[in-house]
């Protein structure tokens, strides 16, 4: 099984994004059983009392353009230990790459990779938060999570 994090700042808006985008590429190529995907944040801004908050409305509507739904996710932080839960922890932009490290440390096992470098550029996933662009997060998240999960299918074998 294939273990995978998707990570950003908050976990409301683009990891649960990647994450939801991504199970569905698997589900529709019916290849659900052979991954393990989440998301999770390197902050507690969206965590409280110990109870995430949920995806961000914008988020959850663009997913749901889609018809991808988003329901029951709640924001979660990155811990330590995912490091050697997960086989790969996918990071939206160079900040959560270093709050990744600052969180699980060095990556040892080349674990930690932005997601459009599966696309053969080096460019974030600008944050919609700030920008309102939830549709162009979203095409650059599908782009993404597309050719990382080609990757994944000749890396493992699928």
């Amino acid at each position: 099984m294939i273990k995978i994090m998707f990570v950003c700042h908050g976990n409301i808006c683009r990891s649960p994004m990647a994450e939801f985008i991504f199970k569905k590429l698997v589900a529709d190529a019916q290849l659900s059983e052979h991954f393990l995907i989440c998301s999770s944040a390197t902050s507690t801004e969206e965590i409280y009392r110990g109870t995430g908050n949920p995806v961000y409305p914008p988020a959850k509507r663009e997913l749901e353009k889609h018809g991808i739904s988003c329901e029951g996710k709640r924001a979660v932080q990155l811990q330590k230990g995912d490091y050697q839960n997960y086989d790969i922890l996918i990071a939206m932009d160079e900040n959560n790459v270093r709050n990744i490290y600052r969180i699980v440390g060095t990556d040892t096992k080349g674990k930690v990779h932005k997601l459009m470098s599966f696309t053969g550029t080096n460019s974030d996933v600008i944050d919609p938060w700030y920008s309102e662009r939830f549709d162009i997060a979203y095409s650059d998240i599908s782009a993404g999570c597309l050719a990382l999960f080609e990757y994944l299918k000749k890396e493992f074998l699928i």
